[in-house]
């Protein structure tokens, strides 16, 4: 039931070529940006990510961005991350945009099972339709575009049909854990984390605070362990370094 690894470098070991990832985050809240930079140091290419988005300024997934490491991102936003807009625009990345709360039910579905649900979120747009480009030819054309999905009336309102996310590998961060995996997130850092790491099949968790089993509170367990196959405590420092992306106060 130990599930503690003694190193990030150690917990991601198994993580090779072409795989699929679900990283938790956003901006730079909550990203899991230790288990990332060991995926970086693998040299591993190909890979196949599931975020919100794509890493900010030179932090979290951006690292693996710029290295050429990534293939496909499955998210909802590029945002101000110009080398995410040069990679897509320029056909070097493949990108499946969708809504972000259909993101959020697509990992939740797959991490408990379901294989499709439907929303009303993109009915009437090229979210259902198709069309959407995923990856351009880089001269200005469209070398993939997105097939059309089912549209389907329930009480005289259209619904889009969406497939459940799972992934080969989930990677998370946590203010808390304990060695059976249960983890909890502190405040806006919860974000996506929990739903990636239901999505993974296998889960990775960096925590700034581990915990004996006992020491968190049934109740305030925000992923049960059950999810969670592999956990890597992070050193005081690491668990300090949290980023400013854009300064609002002096």
């Amino acid at each position: 039931m130990d599930k503690v690894v003694p190193s990030a470098a150690e917990a991601v070991a198994d993580v090779g070529d072409g795989v699929s990832l679900a990283v938790g985050g956003f901006g730079l809240s909550g990203v899991p940006n230790v288990l990332i930079d060991a995926v970086h140091r693998r040299g591993v290419e190909g890979l196949r990510v599931v975020s919100n988005n794509c890493g900010a300024m030179d932090s979290g997934l951006a690292v693996l961005l710029s290295a050429g490491r990534i293939a496909r991102v499955t998210g909802s936003y590029i945002g101000a991350n110009k080398e995410f807009a040069r990679q897509y625009l320029g056909g070097e990345l493949e990108v499946e945009l969708i809504p972000q709360g259909t993101l959020a039910e697509r990992l939740r579905a797959g991490g408990c099972g379901i294989p499709a649900f439907y929303t009303p979120a993109g009915v009437g747009t090229q979210v259902a339709d198709g069309g959407l480009p995923w990856r351009y030819d880089g001269e200005g054309g469209v070398a993939l575009a997105s097939p059309p999905k089912e549209v389907r009336e329930f009480d005289g309102v259209a619904y889009v049909l969406e497939h459940g996310i799972r992934t080969d590998f989930a990677l998370v961060r946590a203010a808390r854990g304990d060695r059976h995996g249960n983890l909890v997130f502190n405040k806006a850092a919860r974000n996506f984390n929990p739903l990636a790491a239901m999505a993974g099949k296998v889960t990775i968790a960096e925590v700034e605070e581990l915990v004996e089993p006992g020491g968190i509170d049934p109740d305030a367990v925000h992923v049960p362990g059950v999810f969670v196959q592999r956990v890597v405590a992070l050193t005081p420092e690491q668990a300090a370094h949290k980023g400013i992306e854009k300064r609002t106060t002096r």
